[in-house]
């Protein structure tokens, strides 16, 4: 089994001057960056142009480290303690499962796992210490 922990920073509504502003001061390199109008759409429940202007996702890297930061969904509460969490990175979904259900044991479910369009197994878990985790599978594995 191949785990990659990257950390993962969560802002609510300004992950792109987070961006610039790690670019400056770190010298991050972008790798990628999608925001949520890049992504799939569901035309029962149009977004408005700033929810459509959130980053998605964004992967930056300063040394030999990735880190990744986005935008909370619309509607979700930044609160003390899920501004920062660590996204475990698998191979499959098998494992993917397996870490998801160690980790939310005694824990909380904050998102179910679930195939997603960028993950066939994605899910977010806060443990018993109150460390959040999101478990994410990589493409075509």
């Amino acid at each position: 089994m191949t785990i990659q922990l990257n950390p993962f920073i969560l802002l609510d509504g300004n992950a792109q001057k987070a961006i610039e502003f790690y670019q400056e001061t770190l010298g991050a390199k972008l790798l990628f960056k999608q925001t949520v109008g890049e992504g799939p759409q569901n035309p029962d429940t149009p977004l408005s142009e700033e929810a459509k202007a959130r980053i998605a996702h964004s992967v930056l890297r300063v040394g030999e480290t990735d880190f990744y930061v986005a935008d909370l969904e619309e509607g979700q509460a930044l609160i003390p303690g899920n501004g920062i969490n660590i996204c475990i990175t698998v191979d499959n979904a098998a494992e993917a499962e397996q870490l998801y259900h160690l980790l939310k044991e005694g824990g909380q479910v904050d998102i179910e796992l679930a195939p997603a369009y960028f993950s066939p197994a994605f899910g977010m878990v806060t443990d018993k210490f109150g460390v959040a985790f999101q478990v994410f599978t990589k493409r075509g594995q």
